[in-house]
């Protein structure tokens, strides 16, 4: 094979060769404008509005008319035409939602080639500490109850009691003390107090006080009167029982002072006499 043959082999070797990475490198791209970023993250408060821009970037001869869409997503332009070698940066807006989410700008061409580009949102709320105590009631020798965290941030819980009677004199004190539980954001809990030593006749104002990190606190009262429910039903029978021997002797008693049936005292009865009149007969 001649040297001519040989240079001439060798260049279309090297052509096919290159002809593949040209073609790969044409046609257009989408991307985060400013380079660097392979995607979009932005965070902030729910309904933040975030701002940033997408690029269309056309490494082909041949202008390409693209579509931009993306959920939640406002685009500037929702199609536009890009020119050969030619890069066009599309500014957009976006919310923040509720939770994190991950959402998509997606740009088509006219032959309904896609190219996609994420965009990672992260929530972040201000800390919040706030709670609240609820439903409290005393269910026999326990104080039931209900902590709501109702901030953004996990707490951990203190609980103080206090129960005054019926003349103002305490008859349950306990200082704060720290419970057992995390309250993560938005939770509810349903916990008891232990009160063995509750009185059995009196009426109580019980006050729970709730304390957390950041200056949470709340306070709930209830009232609740205790009666011992078993001496007041025999004391009421043994009344009823009096009641009713007096009853019975007062009706005896009545009964003994009535005269019998058809008899008629002498004083009482009229006197018969036949009147003379004179008259013959």
């Amino acid at each position: 094979m001649s040297s001519a043959v040989r240079v001439l082999c060798l260049s279309l070797l090297v052509l096919l060769g290159v002809a593949p990475a040209a073609n790969a490198a044409e046609g257009w791209a989408l991307a985060p404008a400013g380079g660097g970023r392979p995607s979009f993250y932005g965070e902030g408060a729910p309904g933040t509005v975030l701002e940033d821009a997408v690029s269309v970037t056309n490494r082909g001869a041949v202008p390409v008319t693209v579509r931009l869409r993306g959920p939640g997503v406002t685009l500037a332009d929702g199609t536009l035409r890009v020119p050969g070698r030619t890069r066009a940066d599309i500014p957009f807006t976006v919310t923040v939602p509720a939770a994190d989410r991950t959402v998509e700008i997606v740009a088509r061409d006219a032959d309904d080639r896609e190219r996609s580009v994420r965009i990672r949102l992260r929530v972040v709320l201000p800390e919040l500490s706030a709670l609240t105590v609820e439903h409290v009631a005393v269910r026999g020798d326990r104080i039931a109850y209900e902590l709501v965290n109702r901030g953004t941030t996990t707490l951990v819980p203190k609980l103080a009691v206090r129960a005054d009677g019926l003349f103002g004199r305490p008859v349950l004190d306990r200082a704060p003390r720290t419970l057992p539980v995390d309250l993560p954001p938005g939770s509810r809990t349903k916990l008891t107090e232990p009160w063995p030593e509750r009185p059995a006749l009196d009426a109580v104002d019980v006050r729970l006080t709730v304390t957390a990190g950041g200056g949470a606190s709340d306070t709930a009262q209830v009232s609740v009167r205790f009666v011992p429910w078993g001496a007041v039903a025999g004391a009421a029978g043994l009344l009823a029982a009096v009641v009713a021997v007096f009853a019975v002797r007062r009706r005896r008693r009545r009964r003994r002072r009535r005269p019998y049936d058809g008899e008629v005292a002498d004083a009482e009865r009229p006197l018969v006499q036949a009147e003379l009149t004179g008259a013959g007969t």
